[in-house]
């Protein structure tokens, strides 16, 4: 196999959220991500505690140059000769650095890697609000791979991170609940979430049931039980009287030790990696819940670098590239899934408080 797998493409970024790495950056990059919000400094401070827990370091950016890692080792056995790039929404390396720079080494038509896996504004259209941003100026051609949480290898990896969750949980594992957690975002960003076909609570929700309920099923084809896998949120940062997606994870483990379970797996089903909502959110609240209540807690790994799933992302960027070409491709998906677009509609995922804000990968309503 030769580069020529991702013609046209002759440059690859990974397009990432971006974190502090250092105490005295947490405030200026929560500063960055709440701009125009008008977000009090004292609330920020709040917000940083978060980080400062963790010597002030998000493991975000430490995720994603493992990713490239893997990515690059992948191309390496593929034969693939095509530059990997990375950059951030919020901070170091910074989006529209890295474009200026693709375009300075000689590049014209880059394909993006989100790190984010389902439609809705802050998962996916947020981000290509920032590669409009980004490519201004440049001349740079940018295409993305579509939503790929309802891609097999996604899903694959989750259900091994499951079913070492059931391990790790030994006797309990036969009477466990799975827990699928994911941010919470507010419930009319939810809804307005994805192209139709769509249920009324929107295709952020829609995408997020179908991947519990494929990660259920296998994990109860493997082990031969019937688990039950319920949908969870956390993160939730909004004011309090703005609704948002629920249950809490937290408030999910007490109703559910109130009902007499003794055991869960958290699944992070809406993450690709162990970021803050993951280390902090999980891995210290909500396994600190499950210990009050007497519930017995284990954390599924996220997709991160497992090799299928880094084998999946590097399908998709062949896939796309041959849709770019205008070859006949065959989208793999789950049972019960969606194939993700590779351009959106204007009317998809809108930003509710800046209706107008350009994006890129969009399509033409008609074509």
């Amino acid at each position: 196999m030769t580069g020529s797998r991702l013609d046209p493409y002759d440059a690859v970024v990974l397009v990432s959220f971006g974190g502090p790495e250092r105490p005295e950056d947490v405030v200026p990059f929560l500063e960055n991500v709440t701009r125009g919000r008008g977000i009090p400094a004292d609330r920020l401070e709040q917000v940083g505690e978060h980080y400062f827990g963790f010597g002030g370091r998000s493991p975000i950016n430490d995720q994603c140059r493992m990713l490239l890692g893997a990515l690059a080792a992948e191309f390496r056995e593929r034969r693939v000769d095509v530059p990997l790039y990375w950059g951030n929404r919020n901070w170091d390396p910074y989006l529209g650095e890295i474009f200026a720079q693709m375009e300075a080494d000689g590049h014209s038509r880059v394909l993006a890697v989100i790190t984010s896996a389902y439609p809705s504004y802050s998962s996916c259209r947020q981000y290509r609000e920032n590669l409009f941003d980004a490519a201004a100026g440049t001349s740079l051609q940018v295409d993305r791979l579509r939503h790929y949480a309802h891609h097999p290898a996604f899903v694959a990896a989750s259900v091994e991170a499951t079913l070492t969750g059931l391990d790790q949980l030994g006797a309990g594992a036969e009477e466990a609940r799975l827990l699928f957690v994911t941010h919470s975002i507010p419930i009319a960003m939810a809804q307005a979430s994805g192209p139709a076909p769509k249920s009324p609570e929107g295709g952020y929700v829609d995408w997020h049931r179908a991947v519990r309920d494929e990660v259920t099923r296998q994990v109860n084809r493997a082990r031969g039980t019937e688990y039950r896998g319920d949908l969870v949120f956390c993160s939730r940062s909004g004011p309090p009287n703005q609704p948002w997606l629920e249950p809490d994870v937290n408030d999910a483990l007490t109703e559910l030790a109130g009902e007499g379970v003794g055991a869960v797996v958290a699944i992070p089903i809406g993450f690709i990696s162990d970021h803050m909502e993951v280390i902090y959110d999980l891995d210290t609240e909500a396994r600190q819940t499950a210990a009050d209540l007497g519930v017995a807690f284990a954390r599924a790994a996220t997709a991160g670098i497992n090799p299928v799933f880094v084998a999946g992302l590097v399908d998709l960027m062949e896939e796309r590239a041959g849709a770019a070409r205008g070859d006949l491709v065959d989208p793999a998906v789950i049972r019960g899934g969606t194939i993700g677009r590779y351009r959106c509609l204007p009317s998809c995922c809108p930003n509710l408080r800046q209706p107008d804000r350009p994006s890129l990968c969009q399509s033409v309503p008609g074509l």
